[in-house]
């Protein structure tokens, strides 16, 4: 009975130590994305930018665009593809109107730049639009929706990425993942807050299974020959991700059309590459010059009481009968939140060990501070 315990032990013991993963307390996020953008000539206010939005991003579960985004930063930047310490400008202005030039600065700070300027824009004459181009990958197109959302606007906001989707009967990829978001507030901090890929799921996600080492949906991506590919590092190889919808039969022809939508908003009308003019992903040869558009509309312009009606719909659809009671219906923005409420009481964020590998590389690299984190288990 005692050698049974004693190896009851053991094996408790090795599979605690196998299955630990790092708990990493935001601010502790924050200050590593930090060091990291300072250590390649970043300005401070620039990377503190990055910094809350990439930890922002790993805050509400999309991991995809967090810290995984990172050592895709630092790379563009040390290639001379990006640079860091460059500031965007007006280049033209009419009403409620302005076009950017983000002069081939960091995306976030072009993107907080022009949804600043749409936002006050729209303070004064009530609806806004801000067409941005040379530019780079800006993060969450939510983290700008919920800005303005903020302070009581309705905002919607896109971007164009590099070729990774096939549109509808189509062999190759054309269009980028071309995201968007939607924010608008309700009553007593709520708020409608929708920040989606126009393919059936953003890149990233497939790069976190290449990080987890598991097998994809067969909905995700396609193979050469236009076949479903289940192994994620087959499919980044040359990724042909699949329009929102998937197939033809199952509507991807309305996945396809929202491809060329945003396309249409942030690359044709800025002036910026659009469609397959983009180069492909990571292997830019010269700036990825992509195209934002910040819209922004203040309700109150319009039909007195817009937040109260939200609220109405909101809190109607979460009271729905769900299918599974163990799966409450839920409003766009709702997973995110109960993702920070879930980080709050655990005291911080966990990444999957092929992350801290590549966050402990970038530290080496960058002769910085390596990332601290507190260990839980349930063991």
């Amino acid at each position: 009975m005692k050698r049974i315990t004693e190896r009851m032990l053991i094996f408790r013991r090795w599979h605690c130590e196998k299955h630990d993963t790092p708990l990493i307390p935001i601010p502790e996020v924050k200050r590593f994305i930090f060091d990291c953008m300072r250590a390649v000539g970043t300005p401070d206010d620039y990377s503190q930018q990055m910094a809350e939005i990439l930890a922002d991003a790993d805050y509400r579960g999309h991991f995809s665009h967090g810290m995984n985004r990172l050592a895709m930063y630092i790379d563009q930047i040390e290639k001379k593809m990006c640079d860091n310490k460059a500031k965007p400008k007006i280049l033209k202005e009419f009403g409620g109107t302005a076009w950017v030039d983000g002069n081939n600065a960091l995306g976030v700070v072009t993107a907080n730049f022009s949804n600043k300027l749409a936002i006050e824009k729209a303070k004064q004459h009530g609806i806004s639009c801000v067409s941005v181009k040379g530019s780079n990958h800006f993060g969450i197109c939510s983290k700008y929706a919920e800005d303005a959302l903020k302070q009581g606007f309705i905002q919607f906001n896109c971007t164009n990425t590099s070729p990774l989707s096939v549109p509808t009967r189509a062999k190759e990829a054309f269009f980028g993942t071309n995201p968007f978001s939607l924010g608008a507030p309700a009553k007593d901090g709520d708020s409608f807050l929708l920040d989606m890929a126009t393919t059936t799921v953003a890149v990233g996600k497939i790069e976190l299974a290449v990080r987890k080492n598991v097998k994809i949906p067969d909905s995700w991506a396609l193979n050469e020959v236009g076949r479903p590919e289940d192994d994620p590092a087959r499919a980044m190889k040359k990724p042909r991700l699949s329009p929102l919808g998937g197939s033809e039969a199952m509507g991807g022809y309305k996945g396809a059309g929202l491809l060329f939508m945003v396309d249409i908003l942030s690359g044709i009308l800025s002036g910026s590459k659009y469609g397959p003019n983009i180069e492909a992903w990571g292997k830019l040869t010269e700036p990825a010059n992509l195209g934002h558009c910040f819209i922004v509309i203040n309700p109150d312009c319009f039909a007195p009481g817009f937040q109260s009606r939200l609220s109405d719909v909101i809190k109607n659809l979460r009271k729905s009968p769900p299918m599974d009671p163990k799966k409450p219906v839920m409003a766009a923005g709702d997973p995110e939140k109960n993702h920070k409420v879930s980080v709050d009481r655990a005291g911080g964020v966990r990444y999957v060990r092929n992350q801290m590998e590549t966050c402990e590389k970038l530290a080496k690299m960058l002769k910085v501070r390596p990332l601290g984190s507190v260990l839980k288990t349930n063991c």
